[in-house]
């Protein structure tokens, strides 16, 4: 079968923060602050060790298994079908989603659980690859991770998150491609429709991320596109008033989550009163959900594979 990504088309971004030249003696932690982007983290300690190299993919993990299969094992496949020379492994970050799929009598490691095992199957370099949508507290954990295991490897490399630069310093905008990529899954809708991404939230400063992509929306002149939450801000709630305003009779709600849980089946498209769709109903509009993860989407997925191959060129660089 026919690679995904080459070597040879593979898009190379610049990554990390320069600290002003006036800076004349950084202190450790502000050097550990600068590094942003995609990090890399060589220990001098284990330079003479052959190379073993791994990929490490985590997400924050999916317990229904019929979502994972739908969701997350094609962006896996897609992920290795890009990586072939790789030796690929996977994590969860989530202790829910962890002791859910257990109690179903299956097993998926924490990421200190898969670094460990890695270092036991004597792997010497390894690329995390991230699954989250954006740096929030998930994220923030394993890097915290990488932090605590980085000089236990020859080389380790840590991925961003899907969104994470803003187009800033000559970056690349990862909102305004998301938002470009998700354009080409739904078709326009009409003059009184409306397309509503549910993400589910964070108290985390991240959360900031959704206004950035309603931003995105806007700039792209996508009409009657929002983005709101289940547990952040802005709630439905705060949409409702702006659909009537513009005369909105259909909404279609879409998942921003990588994989189909309890939060859409239960939350968004539940037959319950307090879930979403029963609630636009009962405000005098036509509700439509689309029951698909981010990772069932052809042009989302690539960008996930994108974030990989960073990852992984970034542990192969010499």
């Amino acid at each position: 079968m026919e690679k995904h990504h080459s070597k040879l088309t593979r898009m190379h971004y610049g990554a990390g923060y320069t600290l002003n030249e006036e800076v004349r003696a950084a202190t450790p932690s502000l050097l550990r602050a600068s590094q942003i982007g995609v990090l890399a983290h060589d220990e001098p300690s284990l330079a003479g060790r052959e190379d073993k190299d791994a990929l490490l993919v985590v997400s924050y993990g999916v317990a229904r298994q019929e979502s994972r299969r739908a969701a997350v094992e094609p962006l896996l496949d897609a992920i290795a079908e890009a990586n072939p020379e790789a030796d690929l492994f996977e994590a969860y970050t989530s202790q829910v989603m962890r002791k859910k799929i257990q109690e179903a009598g299956l097993e998926m490691p924490s990421v200190e659980e898969a670094l460990e095992t890695l270092l036991a199957n004597g792997y010497t370099r390894v690329a995390i690859a991230s699954l989250h949508l954006f740096p929030g507290m998930e994220y923030e954990a394993m890097l915290e991770t990488f932090n605590a295991y980085r000089s236990r490897f020859k080389r380790m490399v840590l991925g961003a998150p899907l969104l994470y630069w803003m187009g800033q310093e000559d970056q690349r905008d990862d909102a305004a491609d998301f938002v470009a990529a998700l354009r080409k899954e739904f078709p326009e809708q009409g003059p009184d429709e409306a397309m509503l991404f549910m993400a589910h939230g964070t108290q985390h400063p991240s959360n900031s991320f959704y206004m950035l992509l309603q931003t995105r929306m806007d700039t792209a002149g996508w009409q009657n596109a929002f983005v709101y939450t289940l547990a952040g801000w802005p709630r439905m709630e705060h949409i409702v008033p702006k659909l009537k305003e513009r005369a909105i009779r259909r909404v279609k709600l879409v998942p921003l989550m990588l994989a189909v849980g309890a939060h859409v089946t239960r939350d968004m498209a539940g037959d319950a009163p307090t879930s979403h769709r029963s609630r636009f109903l009962e405000e005098g509009f036509e509700a439509e959900v689309l029951q698909k993860g981010l990772g069932e989407l052809p042009a989302i997925r690539a960008l996930y594979v994108e974030r990989a191959n960073e990852a992984w060129d970034k542990l192969q660089e010499k």
